[in-house]
Order: C-alpha cells, then structure tokens, then sequence
C-alpha cells in the first residue's frame, strides 16, 4: 500500500510539472501568438496549441537545439543533433514560419476563405484534413489542449460569439470480411457408391452420411450429395 501511495504521488508530481511546463509555456508566447492572429487572421489558440503538440511544451529536442515549435521539415545546420527538421532563429521565427505556411501553400491557404479567427474547431480540423499531421486524432488532441488550457481566451473574441457546431468524428475499425464456404455438391452417376465417391474427393464414407442426413448407403442415379 505505501508504494502504490509513492507511486501514485510520484505520477501526480510528473502531471503537476508537465501541466506548469506548459503553463509557462503559454506565458513566455501568448503574445506573439496574440499579434500573429491580428494581423493574419488565425487564431492564437491554435497557434499556441499546435506548438506545444509539436514541440512538447518546448521541451522536444527540435525545439531546444532548432527552435523548431512546429515539427516543420527541412535543412538545418546545427552540429549538435542530426535531425531533418530545419532550424530558426528563434522561437518568434518558427512561430511566424508556421503562419507563413498557412498563408502560401495550398491546400491550407484555402482555410483562410473557410474559417473565422475565432473558430479554432475549424481550422484544427481544416489543417488535419490539408495533411498537415497523419494521426487521424491530430486535430481532437490540439482541441483539447485549447480547452484544458482554455487557450481560447487568447482569441479575443466579441461578445455574443457563438462557436460553429461540427459533429463528431466516428472512426470505425476495419472488419476483414470472410468468405462463407458453399458445400460442394456432388450429381450421383450410374455405378456409384458411398465408398467409391469418398475414395474420389478425398473424404470419409462416414463424412459424407453425416453432412447428408443419410441413414444408408443406398445411392440414386442423379442425387446431388454434400461433400
């Protein structure tokens, strides 16, 4: 009972860190996400959220050696990790880097068109739908870390604001479809028996009473029997 209490307050102190690394996280950036959403029309929860999916808080390696936030691909100079994510600046130029791509590539240029600054659901799924993650829960995660964090806060919304209602997403596991085997059937011909018919198809006299109900041996010219 005492380890499971140590471990149990163990696993507790690893949340309380995580979630005040985060927290710090959002402090040290909010505001450049804040000035990104007004002059580019995307919300700064979403900015906010997708960096620290990405970037672990800041604490992923790209973040520490590249200043990756965003888990963008490309070259990179540096000499202390081998990585094929590109490298910025600083934290301020991934964070503008993403927004940039969001801007001038399609297909995720086309969300501008789609969604509000303030309908962080939206472009979450908008940019999962454009490829920007293979998880098919990629856009759910960066939603709940905007409502755990209340991220949403940030988006400076007006009052009265009413968030769009998307339905749910349902994923349905594959099923492997199997096939039903058909009895082979078998058309009885002049001179046939049990015994002979069995030795032909590789099967049991036996076998063969059993999978046709029959109680005798007797065959019909022209009977059709399961095999």
């Amino acid at each position: 009972m005492k380890k499971l209490f140590t471990f149990c307050l163990l696993i507790l102190s690893i949340n309380l860190a995580e979630a005040q690394g985060t927290e710090d996280y959002i402090t040290e950036h909010a505001d450049y996400a804040q000035s990104l959403m007004r002059a580019h029309k995307i919300p700064a929860s979403l900015i906010l959220a997708i960096a620290i999916h990405e970037s672990a808080s800041g604490s992923s390696r790209i973040a520490q050696h590249l200043n990756n936030h965003f888990g963008v691909k490309g070259s990179n100079n540096n000499e202390d990790i081998r990585s094929s994510y590109r490298d910025y600046l600083n934290a301020d130029e991934s964070y503008s880097h993403f927004v940039e791509i969001m801007e001038t590539r399609p297909p995720f240029n086309s969300l501008f068109e789609q969604y509000d600054q303030y309908d962080y659901k939206g472009w979450a799924r908008g940019i999962q739908r454009c490829g920007y993650a293979h998880s098919r829960t990629w856009a759910s995660q960066v939603v709940n870390l905007i409502k755990k964090y209340e991220l949403y806060n940030y988006d400076e919304r007006p009052a009265g604001y009413e968030e769009p209602v998307y339905p749910k997403t349902v994923y349905h596991k594959k099923t492997t479809k199997h096939k039903t085997k058909t009895a082979k059937k078998y058309t009885v011909k002049n001179g046939d028996n049990l015994s002979a018919i069995a030795k032909k198809k590789g099967t049991t006299v036996k076998a063969i009473m059993k999978k046709n109900g029959l109680k005798k041996a007797n065959l019909k010219p022209g009977q059709k029997i399961k095999l």
